[in-house]
């Protein structure tokens, strides 16, 4: 096993399975980053009713089985679906079963990350800096773009890196709203999955599942670096 997984890797398959989970992670912030920053905006800095349930619909991503979120997307966005349904209909667009779909997938398993780490970045900001620039005229888009996201943004690097190092290993509500298609949706994790189901894919599932944690590893070490630095600037 050993020989087969120096002398066999990467191989197309394999190699074409990590550029398909790096982007749909890449898209999965693109959808998910906007939605992320308004809602840990929103629970910041508005005061907002019934603002515990917005808390907890942010978060349910988070206690709910992938799957479930899965098959979800799937009655809404499928082409059956009233959001599916209309976009293909409307616009010849296709969401389920698509790399798209699989980056819409993960967005939503990502969310509730990027808005913690963004809720957090955004409450270490000093209020008393932001005060006083209100007081010496500044605009709320002055003080938002120039106090509060350049103190904010190591925090939310570090929760997009976090983000991103999950979204790449994201498989339940991948496989069930976007399934297991090479090419379109088969990212690292589908990929490791059928090479273990596979007669003799002993090697090529070590070979992904060691790629796998070298990327994880390689993310969560990212974005404790970014956080060491949101430290050091807020502690400044």
């Amino acid at each position: 096993m050993t020989g087969a997984f120096i002398s066999g890797f990467p191989d197309s398959a394999e190699l074409d399975a990590l550029r398909l989970s790096l982007e749909v992670a890449f898209l999965s912030l693109l959808f998910g980053l906007p939605f992320a920053l308004l809602a840990a905006w929103l629970l910041t800095r508005v005061r907002l009713p019934g603002r515990p349930l917005f808390d907890a619909l942010v978060h349910l991503p988070l206690v709910l089985p992938p799957v479930a979120v899965g098959y979800g997307l799937l009655l809404l966005f499928g082409l059956k679906g009233p959001l599916g349904g209309w976009l293909h209909e409307r616009l010849g667009v296709q969401v389920a079963f698509t790399t798209a779909g699989a980056a819409l997938a993960t967005a939503v398993m990502t969310f509730p990350i990027l808005v913690r780490a963004i809720r957090i970045a955004l409450e270490s900001v000093d209020r008393g800096l932001e005060a006083a620039a209100r007081t010496l005229g500044a605009k709320a888009l002055d003080r938002l773009l120039t106090i509060t996201l350049p103190l904010a943004l190591p925090g939310i690097l570090a929760g997009v890196i976090t983000a991103f190092a999950a979204g790449l290993g994201e498989f339940g509500a991948v496989i069930t709203f976007a399934a297991n298609i090479p090419g379109v949706s088969r990212t690292l994790p589908l990929a490791l999955y059928t090479a273990i189901q596979a007669p003799g894919g002993e090697a090529v599932a070590l070979r992904l599942a060691a790629l796998s944690v070298t990327l994880g590893l390689l993310g969560l070490v990212l974005a404790e670096l970014m956080a060491r630095r949101m430290r050091r600037v807020l502690g400044r």
